[in-house]
């Protein structure tokens, strides 16, 4: 099952290898596998929580994830997006965008690649940081059996019955960000506020519309007259199709990349060559992917409960970090390292759980043989 699942990572991480070893030598393998970790150590979180939606997915779907999904993933969005943003922001065409990248440069250099990439962050930062946002605003505020940090999470279920209370916070909160983080002396702050409000709010449109999509064409919520715990069962258990799977699988690729973009973004730090930072960051979400099937095969949230809620939780204050940095500089290993912490906790709270009803059971089962 292990080669199955993670076959066509090690595949592609020999070729992605070799590539870079042919492009950049030894440099450039080197360079290729430090982003390689760096994607993955920073998306680990992010394969939790797809596999959360992709155990409602199909094979079939599952497959389209591991192959067209991961080619938008790496060419569109390691690859494609950067040029994109650069030729926006830069108002260049895409000629002249590739040029300006096949140019490298020091990001510190103005008119450089990686320096407009760098101007263009505050943008970048505040719509996957909203989007993030209203995915953890949603998980913490949804009423559920079962939960990680009761104390806190119980609370804000109460709370969360508010109707659009996610959309409500959500926009105080990139108000927020918009005048305390968006007012830089290097740019005029009329128009960082501006852009950093009007890529926030796109980002919150963003999750409304494809989360929307997906529930309207969910077949599993028809269902009005099934009771709350039923439905919850139902949904985690019956593959989705047709047009639900489909925006199913448009909230992934959303989703993956919001995770990205600080992972874009921080791989300037190590080097400027988009072709080396594509084949790295290409690798680590090939893995991550192959990481995302293997926990939906194994069914390890069902073994691990509260790995979803460590995952989230993580995703929360990875919205924050990527909303901070509109201003300020957080180093990638802070990032991972919050993640791991996280679902690190969550794993631990799960097998010790796990093991207080394996003594329960058997305490049950102790009292009904004497009877």
């Amino acid at each position: 099952m292990f080669l199955r699942t993670f076959g066509g990572s090690i595949l592609v991480a020999l070729a992605g290898l070799t590539l870079g070893l042919v492009y950049g030598g030894g440099t450039g393998l080197a360079l290729a596998a430090i982003l390689a970790v760096l994607e993955v150590s920073l998306s680990f979180d992010n394969a939790v929580v797809n596999a959360t939606v992709l155990v409602r997915m199909s094979p079939f779907w599952q497959r389209i994830f591991l192959t067209v999904g991961v080619a938008v993933a790496v060419f569109g969005m390691r690859l494609l997006f950067p040029l994109l943003i650069v030729g926006i922001t830069a108002k260049l065409g895409p000629v002249e965008a590739v040029r300006l990248a096949l140019d490298k440069g020091n990001p510190d250099q103005k008119g450089t690649y990686g320096y407009l990439l760098h101007q263009a962050h505050p943008a970048i930062a505040a719509f996957g940081g909203m989007f993030l946002l209203m995915l953890f605003l949603d998980f913490v505020f949804e009423e559920r059996d079962i939960t990680w940090l009761s104390w806190l999470e119980k609370p804000l279920a109460r709370v969360g019955k508010l109707d659009q209370l996610s959309v409500v916070i959500a926009l105080g909160v990139l108000a927020a960000s918009a005048y305390t983080f968006g007012n830089h002396a290097e740019t005029a702050s009329h128009h960082r506020i501006s852009t950093v409000l009007i890529s926030g709010v796109l980002g919150i449109a963003t999750y409304l519309l494809v989360n929307g999509l997906g529930e309207l064409f969910d077949q599993g919520s028809d269902d009005d007259d099934a009771d709350l715990e039923h439905q919850l069962e139902r949904n985690k258990t019956m593959h989705v199709v047709g047009k639900a799977a489909f925006f199913l699988f448009l909230y992934l690729e959303v989703l993956d990349a919001s995770f990205s973009f600080d992972g874009v973004v921080g791989a300037f730090a190590i080097t400027s060559d988009p072709i080396i930072i594509a084949i790295g960051l290409g690798i680590g979400a090939m893995f991550i992917r192959s990481l995302t099937v293997f926990l939906v095969k194994k069914g390890t949230l069902s073994e691990y409960v509260f790995l979803e809620h460590g995952a989230l939780w993580a995703i929360g204050a990875l919205a924050v970090i990527l909303l901070v940095t509109i201003e300020y500089q957080v180093p990638e290993v802070v990032t991972g390292l919050i993640g791991v912490a996280f679902i690190g906790a969550a794993l631990l709270s799960s097998i010790a759980r796990n093991r207080r009803q394996s003594r329960n059971d058997a305490s049950v089962a102790l009292e009904t043989a004497k009877v």
